[in-house]
């Protein structure tokens, strides 16, 4: 599982057999101090989620496998929220980056 803000929403006017009402997300992952750590992705929501909610999301076969409709060609799924992240050092992630 990897910590990403939700960025934005997408709308696609096709959608891939399976993913019908499917929201797609843009999301941004980030690194274990809550800083942007590479580009951005679109990722499908399995829970609700909107822009700049703090979530949890699955790459590659997981990120499938957590749609109700699995093995569909996805690459990232938003599985959950992130109340809260801390640190060793108690840094508090969630409350600095709202």
């Amino acid at each position: 599982m990897f910590l990403a803000r939700v960025t934005g929403r997408l709308v696609a006017t096709i959608s891939y057999e399976g993913l019908e009402g499917v929201p797609l997300q843009w999301i941004q992952p980030l690194d274990e101090d809550g800083e942007a750590h590479g580009p951005q992705l679109v990722a499908c929501a399995a829970i609700g989620s909107g822009p700049g909610d703090l979530v949890h999301f699955v790459d590659g076969r997981e990120a499938a496998l957590a749609l109700e409709e699995t093995y569909v060609p996805v690459d990232a799924t938003i599985i959950g929220y992130v109340e809260q992240v801390q640190r060793a050092d108690t840094t508090d992630l969630a409350q600095a980056q709202s």
